[in-house]
C-alpha cells in the first residue's frame, strides 16, 4: 500500500501499522459498497423450469450464506428473490431495478438462454456480476461474453458432445435425433452429429417436431431406422414427453437405447423409473456419487424434500465461492472479485477439476449416466448408474476465439 495515498505524509512506522490494519476485517469492509453484499436469486418459481431451479436455486443460495456465516468483510449478505417468468422482458426489468435501484452486487441462476442473454445484457450495461447456471447457449462465453457474467454449470455443446463422444466410444454408433425445431434444438443436433460422425458413427436421420402433444409418428419414425441411439434433441418439458412416449412404444424394450442431451433428475424423478429406464444422459452433478455430494445434499433435503438438480447444486457451489473471493480480495469490486474468482481452482461438493477460465466459463467435469431400472433402484432418489467421466476439457472444448476476453 502506497504510505501516501490519501495525499498525507506518513512515517514508515505507521504506514507498516495501517497495513496491518487494513488486513483485518473491519477495516476491509470499508471496500463494501452500501455496507452489504447483496445476492439476488432471479428464476422461474412457479413455471416448467421451477423444480430444477426455483425454490430450490433460493434455498441452495441461502445455505451457501448460512454456511459461510451470514457476513463476509464484516458487512451482512442479504439475498432478494425474483421470478421472470420465463420471459426476457420481465428477467431485464427485474435485473435493472435490482442493479439501479436495489444495489444487487450478483444475480443468479436465470433459466432458459433468451432471459440470461438478456440479464447479461444489462449486467454489462450496469457494470455488475451475473453467474447463471441454467442458460445453456454457448454463446453466453463465445460471442456474447463478457468479463461481468459467468457460466457456472454446462453449456449445450459440453451436454451434447460429451454425451455424443461417451455413447459413441461404448459402441452407440448410429444415431437417430428427435429434435425440437427451434434454435436450442438445432444447436443440441448438430454439435451431437459433428462428434458421432467425427468418431466414424453415422446419423440416419432426424425428426422435428413443434409443439405437438402427438408424438408417435415422430416415435415410430425414429424406430423404423434401426438407430441404436435415439438422441434426444430437446429440453424440459419436451424432452420428457419424447422420453415417456419412447418407453409407451417400446423403444427399450426393442434393443434401442435413449439419449438424452439436455436431462435432470428433477425430469426423472417426474417421469418414473418404469418410463425412465435404461435412458443415457449427461450430468454436471449427482446427489449420490461419493460423501461429499450425499453429505450436502441430504442437507438440502431436509428444506425441500427433494434432491438437487445440478443447476441448484451449482447456485450453492458459486455463491461460496463468489463469497470466498470477496474476503480475499478485500472489496466486492466486480471485476477484482471475478479476477480472483479465476485464480483459484474450484474444487468441492459439486466440481472436480473445476477452473473459471478467461471466457468466465466454469469447466469441470461431467458424468455419462444411465437411469436404472425400478429393480436396480434401491432407495428414494436412486436413479443413476454413473458409466463413466467425461473431463472437463474434452466436453466445453477450447474457448471460443470469438470471445473477446480470449487471448489470441
Amino acid at each position: 500500500m502506497n504510505p501516501t495515498r490519501f495525499g498525507l505524509p506518513v512515517a514508515a512506522g505507521f504506514a507498516a501499522t495501517f497495513l496491518a490494519a487494513a488486513l483485518l476485517p473491519g477495516t476491509a469492509s470499508a471496500q463494501v459498497s452500501d455496507d452489504i453484499v447483496k445476492i439476488g436469486v432471479l428464476t422461474d418459481m412457479n413455471g416448467p423450469a421451477s423444480a430444477p431451479t426455483g425454490q430450490g436455486s433460493v434455498t441452495a443460495a441461502q445455505m451457501a450464506i448460512d454456511d459461510f456465516g451470514g457476513k463476509v468483510l464484516g458487512k451482512p449478505i442479504s439475498i432478494v428473490i425474483g421470478d421472470h417468468q420465463l420471459k426476457a422482458d420481465i428477467g431485464g426489468g427485474i435485473a435493472r431495478r435490482w442493479y439501479d435501484v436495489d444495489q444487487v452486487d450478483l444475480i443468479v441462476d436465470v433459466p432458459v438462454s433468451a432471459v440470461g442473454l438478456a440479464v447479461q445484457n444489462i449486467a454489462n450495461e450496469k457494470k455488475r456480476l451475473f453467474i447463471t447456471h441454467s442458460t445453456g447457449t454457448a454463446d453466453f462465453h463465445g460471442k456474447f461474453c463478457s468479463p461481468y457474467a459467468i457460466q457456472w454449470v454446462f453449456d449445450t455443446r459440453a451436454l451434447a458432445v460429451g454425451t455424443a463422444d461417451a455413447v459413441v466410444k461404448r459402441g452407440g454408433d448410429s444415431w437417430f435425433f428427435i429434435t425440437d425445431d427451434y434454435a436450442f434444438g438445432h444447436s443440441l443436433e448438430r454439435d451431437a452429429s459433428s462428434v458421432v460422425t467425427a468418431n466414424g458413427g453415422k446419423v440416419l436421420g432426424s425428426v422435428r417436431p413443434l409443439a405437438t402433444p402427438d408424438l408417435s409418428s415422430f416415435v415410430l419414425q425414429a424406430q423404423a431406422s434401426k438407430a441404436k441411439i435415439i438422441g434426444i434433441a430437446a429440453g424440459p418439458p419436451n424432452n420428457m414427453n419424447e422420453i415417456k412416449t419412447g418407453s409407451e412404444f417400446g423403444v427399450f424394450k426393442g434393443g434401442q437405447q435413449m439419449a438424452a442431451l439436455l436431462a435432470l433428475i428433477t425430469d426423472i424423478h417426474g417421469l418414473g423409473l418404469q418410463a425412465a429406464q435404461g435412458l443415457l444422459l449427461t450430468t454436471s452433478f449427482y446427489w449420490d456419487m461419493d460423501d461429499k455430494t450425499r453429505e450436502w445434499s441430504k442437507r438440502y433435503f431436509a428444506k425441500m424434500n427433494k434432491m438437487p438438480s445440478m443447476w441448484q447444486a451449482g447456485v450453492y457451489s458459486s455463491v461460496m465461492h463468489y463469497l470466498n473471493a470477496i474476503k480475499e480480495t478485500g472489496t466486492d469490486d466486480p471485476l477484482k472479485v471475478a479476477a480472483k474468482m479465476r485464480e483459484k481452482p474450484i474444487e468441492d461438493f459439486f466440481a472436480r477439476n473445476g477452473k473459471l477460465r478467461e471466457d468466465n466459463l466454469m469447466v469441470h467435469d461431467l458424468w455419462l449416466v444411465q437411469v436404472k431400472t425400478p429393480e436396480e433402484s434401491k432407495y428414494p432418489w436412486d436413479y443413476y448408474k454413473i458409466l463413466t467421466t467425461i473431463s472437463g476439457e474434452k466436453a466445453f472444448g477450447p474457448p471460443d476465439p470469438a470471445c473477446p476476453l480470449v487471448k489470441k
